[in-house]
């Protein structure tokens, strides 16, 4: 049940499709700009991904998608609306026109790129699904886990993952399953279940929820492919340029070496890529129906791909996340962005 009214959006046709009913907004960049602001659906209390401190500031890897499109948008970072979803929420809110644009450690797959009436607009995390079990358990390895009790949480890619795993090495399981991330910590650590399976990302931010972190430990297995990206309805290819883009200017701003303490230096660059994605030169923001400094604000008030993980999730982060698969293509990594050209 979604939690606030729908927003008043134009509809440019309604598809009912075999999960609901998929609201197709045709002008979303007018209505963001009406309202003010952008309305982000974030999970909320993922630490590293989107959750609120304590001096009431929206923080995380998401966050900073939400950020990069209010800065693209507005000029300003801060104008963003944050709302939190659960997962069996998102993506009816989504649809529904509750949110503007979702950016909530959600995995692109085929079903919901298809079917849904949705569009993955980046992957700004690659991810695999993981376990999280106690050290007292004894288990070094998934293979391990006959029998054994899974917490995870609902309205995610998790429990097929488990099931296809578990069938495939001939292993008995259970499933404990709860709505909200919070729920699922709290059943692992009174000792409901034997295990808590999710993102790996999401295990290493669970983990230091617990009251003594240093008493589970995360198995070396990865059982999926979980590439998480934000996400846009069908129907505006506007609105889903500008969120694309925006993100990607963040991973361009990182190949390119320009960071949110020198991009002022930056715009006196020769360098006819860097002139191109800051809007010296170009007309990259013409194209999307923004200012020509739309990246430019981006990098200066979020910060390129780079600074953005390694303060949320990476090593100057409690997570302390290697890059890994999410290293830039040119340094062992997956991240790329198409040419700003």
């Amino acid at each position: 049940m979604l939690r606030s009214k729908l927003a008043k959006i134009s509809l440019a046709t309604i598809t009912v499709l075999g999960f609901g009913t998929t609201t197709l907004s045709a002008d979303t960049l007018g209505e963001v700009q009406k309202q003010g602001f952008v309305k982000c659906g974030v999970d909320g209390g993922l630490p590293g991904f989107s959750e609120v401190g304590s001096d009431g500031i929206y923080k995380g890897i998401d966050v900073d998608v939400c950020r990069a499109v209010a800065a693209a948008v507005f000029g300003d970072a801060k104008k963003v609306k944050y709302i939190a979803l659960n997962a069996k929420e998102r993506l009816t809110a989504l649809q529904s026109g509750e949110i503007d644009m979702l950016s909530r450690n959600t995995t692109w797959t085929e079903t919901r790129d298809t079917s849904l009436g949705l569009n993955f607009a980046g992957v700004n995390y690659y991810d695999g699904q993981g376990f999280m079990v106690t050290k007292k358990l004894g288990v070094k390895s998934a293979k391990e886990l006959d029998g054994a009790s899974i917490c995870l949480q609902t309205g995610t890619t998790t429990e097929l993952n488990v099931a296809d795993y578990f069938r495939s090495h001939k292993l008995k399981y259970k499933i404990v399953s709860y709505d909200t991330n919070d729920q699922v910590v709290k059943a692992y650590e009174s000792g409901r279940c034997d295990v808590l399976t999710s993102d790996q990302s999401q295990l290493y931010g669970l983990r230091i929820k617990l009251l003594k972190p240093e008493d589970s430990i995360v198995l070396p297995e990865v059982i999926s492919k979980e590439p998480l990206g934000p996400v846009v309805r069908k129907g505006d290819g506007k609105w889903f340029d500008i969120v694309r883009w925006s993100f990607y200017a963040m991973v361009t701003a990182e190949e390119s070496g320009v960071t949110s303490k020198n991009v002022d230096a930056m715009l006196k660059s020769d360098n006819p890529d860097i002139k191109r994605l800051l809007g010296v030169e170009g007309q990259m923001g013409e194209n999307l129906g923004l200012k020509k400094d739309f990246a430019y604000n981006i990098v200066k008030q979020v910060g390129n791909y780079g600074e953005s993980f390694e303060s949320t999730v990476g090593e100057g982060s409690p997570l302390k996340i290697k890059r890994g698969y999410n290293a830039l293509w040119n340094q062992g990594g997956l991240q790329y962005a198409p040419p700003f050209r």
